[in-house]
């Protein structure tokens, strides 16, 4: 499941490309020709920065895939924060020139975490998404580190499915993405390493 296909960059950027292009064609016929340069690197930046390219999904009905481009930067358990109590979390620095969008680690249906605020076992306040896997397997992407001020935007609503890899939320320049996972399952990825959004395999959820 793709969701929200584009041609090359996300929706969200499409206004700012559109302007400075026209900004562009504009000072080239009545202004100096060192702004028109300026805006050709500011469209080619844009470009970067919101860049969506189409990814792979790896065809693995268990896997847990990189919601970002980025790097691992951690990988531990906590017992506060996460539906089940003790759960993996893997922690991964986000490519701010990286995919402009998140992708949805599992495939499942994604529910609100409002719902459980308050059982002593949720502790989400703000930029959070929980999908529930088929198997009843609870897995939380969260993000941190607003540039800004911006938050990151997620177009799935609740009771909505998702797919494995499929696109979830705009970025909108986050700096880390954690997921957190049941702590039954695998761990496929250490520290340091570099991943790829949507394409690459980050864990494995336990049920056979």
């Amino acid at each position: 499941m793709e969701g929200r296909r584009n041609p090359f960059v996300a929706q969200e950027g499409l206004p700012f490309l559109i302007l400075t292009a026209a900004g562009f064609f504009a000072a080239l016929r009545y202004l100096d020709i060192a702004i028109a340069v300026a805006l050709a690197l500011l469209f080619f930046v844009l470009v970067l920065v919101f860049r969506d390219p189409r990814r792979n999904v790896p065809s693995a009905p268990l896997g847990v895939v990189s919601p970002v481009d980025g790097q691992v930067i951690g990988i531990d358990l906590v017992d506060r924060g996460v539906l089940q109590g003790e759960a993996h979390r893997i922690q991964i620095r986000i490519d701010a020139l990286g995919t402009y969008t998140a992708r949805a680690p599992v495939e499942g249906k994604v529910l609100n975490l409002r719902s459980v605020e308050g059982n002593g076992v949720a502790d989400y306040r703000t930029n959070a998404l929980w999908i529930q896997t088929d198997e009843a397997d609870d897995v939380v992407l969260q993000f941190h580190g607003c540039r800004l001020g911006l938050a990151p935007r997620s177009f799935i609503r609740y009771g909505e499915r998702v797919g494995q890899g499929q696109r979830c939320a705009y970025l909108r320049l986050a700096r880390v993405a954690e997921v957190h996972l049941p702590i039954e399952s695998k761990i496929l990825v250490e520290p340091g390493q570099v991943v790829r959004g949507g394409a690459d395999l980050i864990g494995k959820v336990p049920h056979p």
